[in-house]
This record gives structure tokens, C-alpha cells and sequence, in this order.
């Protein structure tokens, strides 16, 4: 088995599905609202490797890394990179990605990487590695190859290195799931990550897709909860003059947000008293304290991601 859906996915899961795979096939399972996707597995990257003889390519050009040297990282993720993009990928399981890509029945998926050592207790791969937005059909196995490759981008070999997991095999498992194109996105934090006051929750959201905030863009709204009792003690609105969006061949750009709504509060009260009470259950499914990334779009709320604080 190379790919899994969701639906067959748990939180045992993140050997072969990574972080983010194995996370969104639990929350599947909790009935969550989770836009529907599947989880091409480690193994497939595994294989990948050992069928094409790139292995000892890799581990080769690994070897030659001078780390004091910003250059020789940087040629080092060049040729690795390369190379895992030259190489045929399997036919079978070219067959097999665009098959459960139809399944879906959507134009636009996002493609995600998932590492198996990611948020573990040794190494939090978080933002190491590439995502691709509003892929197609036609830029899907690019993407899936782009995604293998991004645990060879300098910051990523770097990353490796200072958690000492050089010697580790470290694998990628990718996230295919159904694009929504939100209209508001954002984060929340089930346990305030200033105070570690952990009656209290925020949300961060902004206009358009994650990325901006993500990324760090866009300084979004903060509202903060009470837990027990699901009351608003605080907002914070931030001005939003540009916001992310999909681009109609493939892709996102920035575009501008109308005037009108530039200074607007960009969810109500009763929508964020809505969503704090779906990042609640998660949190009480995981019995810890949640990051989560949500999106919203046509009145309706959906989790595309929740791991572990692990600042705390």
C-alpha cells in the first residue's frame, strides 16, 4: 500500500503518513470537518529512492557538505534536488496518484509535505518543508516530487544537522486534500502561547488562504476565549490592505483587499464562539494543547491541520 485516504488513517499513523497525514486522517475519524483527501505514504518516497539508485547519490553528496560553508549546503540541495526531479517516479504509482486525484472530484488540491520525524519529541519539522497551493492535475506529480525534495533544501539539511538526525532515516509522506479557497483562514492556539494561561484559547484569522499568516505576510485579527465558560475577553483588529488568493491556471498571488473592508473585523462573534468550540474538541481528543489551522468559507469552518504546541 502506497496511498491511504484520511478515512484509513489514525494518529498511530505517523510513521508512514507523517505528522500532518496521520493527523488529518484522526481527525477524519473524529468527525471533523476535514476537507477530504488521501496521503501518498513514506514508502512511496522510500521506494522512489531505492528503485532509481538515488540513495547513495544523496547520502554521497550528504557526505560532501562542509556546514560552515552557506555555498556548500547550498550546491549540495541543488544537485539532491535535481536529482529526484530527473528520475522517472514508478509508473504504477504515477497511475495510481492521478487515479485518487479523480477520485476527488475537484479542480484544485493543496499539496503538502508530511515528514516522519515531524513534530515528534526529537525535531519539529514545521515550516522545513514545501507546500504547493491550488495544484491541478497537470502540476500534481511535479508537486509530489517538489514536496520529496524540499527535505533536501538548505535550510532543511541544516535543520537535520542541528538536530543530529544525520545518521536518522528520515522520510516524506504527502498530503493531497480538496483546496478551500477561504474567504477568512487562520490559527488558534487551544492554551494561550504568551501567558500558558490554559483556560484561555486565541484565534488568529486573516483575509483569503493561510499562507499570509502562516508565512508571517500579514498581521492578523487575535480574538482570545475563555474555554469554560465560551465568552469573548479580547479582540484585536489589524488592518489588512493585501491577502493571498488562488490564481485561476495554478498557483496564488497577492491581491489587494477592497478598501471597505481593509480596517473590518474579520469574524463575527458568534463564528469565533463557533470555531473555539470545534479547536475544544480537538484538543480534548488529543488531550494536549493544539496548534490549529483552520479555513472558512461559505458560512463553514474546516480544520486543514492540528499538531501539538510543543513550545509549552
Amino acid at each position: 500500500m502506497f496511498i491511504k485516504n484520511f478515512k484509513e488513517l489514525s494518529k498511530k499513523d505517523v510513521g508512514i503518513a507523517g505528522g500532518k497525514g496521520a493527523s488529518l486522517g484522526e481527525m477524519t475519524q473524529a468527525s471533523i470537518a476535514v476537507p477530504p483527501g488521501f496521503v501518498i505514504l513514506s514508502d512511496s518516497f522510500d521506494r522512489f529512492l531505492h528503485e532509481t539508485d538515488l540513495l547513495q547519490a544523496i547520502q554521497a553528496e550528504l557526505n560532501k557538505v562542509n556546514y560552515d560553508d552557506i555555498n556548500s549546503v547550498d550546491q549540495a540541495s541543488n544537485i539532491i534536488r535535481d536529482m529526484i526531479h530527473d528520475v522517472e517516479m514508478p509508473e504504477d504509482l504515477t497511475k495510481d496518484i492521478l487515479k485518487e486525484f479523480k477520485k476527488l472530484k475537484t479542480r484544485f488540491v493543496a499539496v503538502r509535505s508530511s515528514a516522519t520525524a515531524e513534530d515528534s519529541s526529537i525535531a519539529s519539522w514545521a515550516g522545513e518543508l514545501e507546500s504547493y497551493l491550488n495544484t491541478t492535475e497537470k502540476t500534481i506529480l511535479v508537486n509530489v516530487r517538489s514536496c520529496w525534495s524540499s527535505l533536501f533544501t538548505p535550510r532543511a539539511i541544516f535543520y537535520r544537522k542541528e538536530k543530529k538526525l544525520t545518521n536518522v532515516q528520515v522520510s516524506v509522506a504527502v498530503v493531497v486534500q480538496i483546496m478551500i479557497e477561504s474567504e477568512v483562514s487562520g490559527i488558534c492556539f487551544t492554551v494561550h502561547p504568551v501567558t500558558e494561561d490554559r483556560n484561555q484559547l486565541i484565534i488568529e484569522a486573516g483575509f483569503g488562504l493561510g499562507e499570509a499568516i502562516v508565512s508571517g505576510s500579514v498581521t492578523p485579527d487575535s480574538y482570545v476565549i475563555n474555554k469554560k465558560e465560551m465568552s469573548l475577553l479580547d479582540i484585536n483588529i489589524s488592518g489588512q490592505e493585501k491577502k493571498i488568493v488562488k490564481c485561476v491556471k495554478n498557483g496564488v498571488k497577492w491581491i489587494n483587499v477592497k478598501k471597505g473592508d481593509q480596517e473590518k473585523q474579520k469574524l463575527e462573534g458568534k463564528d469565533i464562539i463557533k470555531l473555539a468550540k470545534v479547536c475544544v474538541q480537538i484538543e480534548k481528543h488529543y488531550k494536549k494543547p493544539q496548534d490549529i489551522e483552520w479555513a472558512y468559507k461559505d458560512k463553514k469552518f474546516y480544520i486543514v491541520q492540528s499538531r501539538p504546541i510543543t513550545t509549552l
